[in-house]
């Protein structure tokens, strides 16, 4: 009986490290890149630093944006619905959220803006940045909050934070601005700065115990209609990502909202109950 007890629990080991799971993190970074498909950023090499990252580490061959134009694939990777498909948007936003969810288990975060303004600006446009891609910002937990807004930063922010003793808060969003992000400059030149950020980020000692990245796009080019906001590239990168992998597992913004819920170990929204998380893609 005690060898049958111990064949058992040989093969419960095994099959839960074939079908991984989703981990959780304390280190976990999302970066949105802009309007480039699949094709142009991976199959065409259009960014090399990123795609010696999906090389490395794990690549969803089959993910999608969910609209043309920004803003609604930007609320729904943070609240799990679209919100708004009005890339002028004026309202706010008072529905729950990745951010509440966050405050609500006591944890940590901040939202590094590239050219934001200041600390705690909700404003408007301004120069490269632009409000539309960067969506806690319309967040009434946020906007209403002086605590919370603090963690509104700009973009300089994230390596001071990552050099500091406290480190990177638990969840961290790194938004490029228009000529950061290959909206209005080159591939190439977003390439430039995400390495510039990033490089630091995987060699640091925190990181490396448990981090988490997430490099996204919001969307395709405009000519791509195919599941809303067409085929793009999505790389989940850190030491409890699979090596070396592709996953063809269809995906939305939806999927890497939720992705996150569990990797903060936050309660699931009911709205997305039934979506899929990105479990393959880790050890």
């Amino acid at each position: 009986m005690r060898k049958i007890f111990l064949i058992i629990a040989v093969v419960l080991l095994c099959t839960i490290g074939v079908f991984g799971g989703t981990p959780q993190s304390k280190h976990i970074v999302l970066v949105v890149e802009e309007n480039h498909s699949f094709d142009a950023v991976i199959t065409r090499s259009g960014m090399p630093y990123l795609k010696s990252l999906a090389e490395k580490y794990t690549l969803l061959t089959n993910y999608y944006g969910n609209h043309h134009p920004s803003i609604g694939n930007y609320f729904t990777m943070t609240t799990g619905q679209t919100i708004s498909t009005n890339d002028g948007y004026k309202g706010s936003v008072p529905y729950e959220n990745l951010i509440s969810q966050i405050v609500a288990t006591n944890k940590t975060w901040k939202a590094y803006g590239d050219s934001l303004p200041g600390q705690g600006y909700t404003g408007g446009n301004h120069g490269p940045y632009v409000k539309k891609h960067f969506p806690v910002a319309y967040f009434d937990n946020v906007r209403n909050d002086e605590m919370q807004r603090k963690n509104l930063v700009p973009a300089e922010q994230f390596v001071t934070d990552l050099k500091s003793a406290n480190g990177l808060p638990d969840f961290s969003m790194l938004i490029p601005n228009l000529d950061h992000d290959a909206h209005d400059g080159s591939l190439k030149e977003a390439d430039d700065w995400l390495k510039r950020y990033i490089a630091p980020l995987l060699e640091n000692p925190e990181f490396q115990k448990d981090g988490i990245l997430i490099i996204t796009f919001d969307e395709s080019f405009k000519g791509d209609p195919d599941h809303g906001g067409g085929h793009i590239s999505t790389v989940v990168i850190g030491p409890l990502t699979k090596e070396h992998f592709t996953d063809p597992t269809f995906y939305q913004h939806e999927s890497l909202f939720v992705t996150l819920e569990k990797l903060l170990g936050l309660p699931q929204l009911k709205l997305v109950e039934n979506v899929p998380a990105f479990e393959n893609a880790f050890k």
